[in-house]
C-alpha cells in the first residue's frame, strides 16, 4: 500500500486540479482545428475607485455579494492600511465599471482592471493606502503590460453617474510615481484657436454620452481629477492644464 499512496495522492490532486479549471469554450457542431496563433485578453486601462463604504471589511462584503443597483466586485480592494485585497483574477472580467466610455472604449469592464480604495468619498486617503496602490500599479503595469499613464477615476468614465475616487484623491502623488497623466512642466497659455472641448475628447473624456448644460458633468469630473475640487465651468486654468495635457511633446534634438 505504502508504494500506491503517492500515485493515489497524485491522481486525487489532478482531478482537484480539473474540478476547478474553467471549461473549454468549443463550439459542440465545429470541429477542433487549433491554432496557436492568439494570447489572451488583454486589460488596456486601470480604473481607480472608492469604496464610499466604512471599512474595508464592509466593503469585501459587498464586493462578493451586492450593492443596491445588483452584484459587485473589483479585481483589488486596497485598505487603508495598506493591506491589499484581491477579489477576480486579472484575467476576468469584474463588475466593477459599469455603464460609461473612455476614448473609443465603450465596454470598460472588458478592458479594464479595477481598484476599489477603501475610503468614505470625503476623508483624505491615508498614505499607507496610497503606497500600497503604487506598488499594486507597478506590479499590474509590468505583469499585464498596461501603459503607465492609462489610470483614470471611476468618475472619468462615467461623469454623470460616479464621482469617486473625489476631489481629495492624490493624482499628483501617483503621477509623481509614474502613473497616470499629469501636466509637464510650466503651464503656459494655449495659442489661439485652441479647443478645450476637443482636448477633453483627446484625453478619453466622453462629452458624446454627456447631457448635462455646458457638459457641467464632465468638466467636474475634470476638475476632481486635475484640480482638486468639483467645480463645473472651463477657466483659462483648465485651457493651460489641457495644452499640457495634449500637446505633442518636442522632437529630440538631432546631434
Amino acid at each position: 500500500m505504502k508504494t500506491r499512496l503517492p500515485l493515489v495522492l497524485a491522481a486525487a490532486a489532478l482531478l482537484a486540479a480539473c474540478a476547478h479549471a474553467p471549461p473549454q469554450q468549443r463550439s459542440p457542431i465545429a470541429q477542433w482545428e487549433p491554432s496557436p496563433n492568439f494570447d489572451a485578453r488583454r486589460p488596456m486601462l486601470i480604473v481607480i475607485h472608492a469604496t464610499e463604504e466604512g471599512s474595508a471589511e464592509q466593503a469585501l462584503h459587498t464586493l462578493r455579494t451586492a450593492n443596491s443597483g445588483g452584484p459587485v466586485s473589483a479585481h483589488y480592494l486596497v485598505g487603508r492600511d495598506g493591506t491589499i485585497y484581491q477579489l477576480v483574477d486579472d484575467a476576468d472580467r469584474a463588475w466593477q465599471a459599469g455603464a460609461g466610455r473612455w476614448g473609443t472604449i465603450t465596454e470598460l469592464n472588458s478592458a479594464s482592471i479595477g481598484i476599489e480604495l477603501d475610503n468614505d468619498g470625503e476623508s483624505p486617503f491615508a498614505q499607507a493606502e496610497i503606497d500600497a496602490l503604487i506598488r499594486l500599479l507597478d506590479d499590474l503595469c509590468t505583469r499585464l503590460g498596461i501603459p503607465r499613464d492609462a489610470i483614470i477615476a471611476h468618475a472619468d468614465l462615467a461623469p454623470a453617474r460616479k464621482r469617486d475616487p473625489g476631489f481629495r484623491f492624490p493624482w499628483k502623488q501617483l503621477a509623481d510615481a509614474g502613473f497616470g497623466k499629469w501636466p509637464q512642466g510650466p503651464l503656459v497659455d494655449p495659442p489661439p484657436g485652441f479647443d478645450p472641448w476637443m482636448a477633453l475628447r483627446v484625453l478619453g473624456y466622453p462629452l458624446e454620452i454627456d447631457a448635462s448644460p455646458g457638459y457641467a458633468d464632465t468638466v467636474r469630473a475634470f476638475h476632481r481629477h486635475y484640480r482638486g475640487d468639483e467645480n463645473d465651468v472651463l477657466d483659462a486654468e483648465d485651457a493651460r492644464i489641457l495644452h499640457a495635457l495634449t500637446r505633442l511633446p518636442a522632437p529630440a534634438a538631432t546631434p
